[in-house]
């Protein structure tokens, strides 16, 4: 059964101090059945101003700007805080706005298709999540038949999502964690993450990503999933921390 937050549209804003790209953002935004554009803003300070008492779900955010950079507003926005969707041209930013709470990364020019997937991605991420914390109504599970191929030696194997407990980076490598065993595979986290389905996955380290379905407990360093325990890092803290608060799991 879907969530009221997917019944109602999706509330978002655009924070763009170039025209054109807002204009862009917008038509695109127009398309999206399930988007309600709520403000277009080229001023940093005045979409903070905003949404001060303007709550949305969504923030598509521009990073270089003029006097408040979307990287310093992202960092001033209202608890329980949307989520936020960064927009550059720039891709040196890429690193740190994956220091904070951001959903998304999209690289300019931004194509149609690219950004209705991080729609989708923020639509799926509003989705009420479960951990173990007393909490009873367990992670939506994935689609009948819903699974990633994985290429391993000169052969494609099929892994259903809830059956990937966790991914281990091991230098150009991933090593899945699956309830047939261990999987080696040439593959990159960015890669892997635009292959899973949003809101059900989380990074938690440079070197671990993992099924929030099979996350047992959550401790300040660490968490448990499917019976293995796992580092939390510095770097990953806070948005994973976020995630959860967000969900009201924490």
């Amino acid at each position: 059964m879907e969530s009221a937050v997917t019944r109602r549209p999706m509330s978002c804003v655009m924070v763009d101090d170039e025209p054109l790209a807002l204009k862009v953002l917008a038509e695109y935004c127009a398309q999206v059945p399930f988007l309600e554009l709520r403000g277009q803003f080229q001023e940093a300070l005045a979409a903070v101003a905003f949404l001060q008492d303007n709550p949305v779900d969504v923030v598509f955010l521009d990073i270089q700007m003029p006097r408040l950079t979307g990287l310093q507003l992202a960092q001033l926005l209202p608890v329980p805080r949307p989520l936020i969707i960064f927009t550059t041209a720039h891709p040196d930013y890429a690193v740190q706005s994956y220091e904070l709470p951001a959903l998304d990364y999209l690289l300019k020019p931004i194509s149609f298709e690219r950004f209705v997937q991080a729609a989708h991605r923020a639509r799926a991420a509003l989705q009420p999540i479960t951990v173990a914390t007393g909490a009873t109504e367990p992670l939506e599970s994935a689609e009948p038949g819903e699974a990633l191929f994985v290429k391993q030696d000169s052969r494609l194997r099929r892994v259903p999502i809830d059956e990937l407990y966790y991914a281990e980076g091991q230098k150009e490598y991933l090593m899945y964690y699956t309830a047939t065993g261990k999987i080696l595979t040439l593959q990159s986290f960015r890669k892997l993450e635009e292959l899973l389905p949003a809101g059900r996955f989380a990074r938690i380290h440079k070197s671990y990503l993992i099924n929030l379905r099979h996350l047992e407990f959550v401790e300040r360093h660490r968490v448990q999933v499917h019976g293995a325990q796992l580092p939390i890092g510095e770097t990953y803290r806070e948005a994973f921390l976020e995630l959860l608060r967000y969900h009201g799991k924490l």
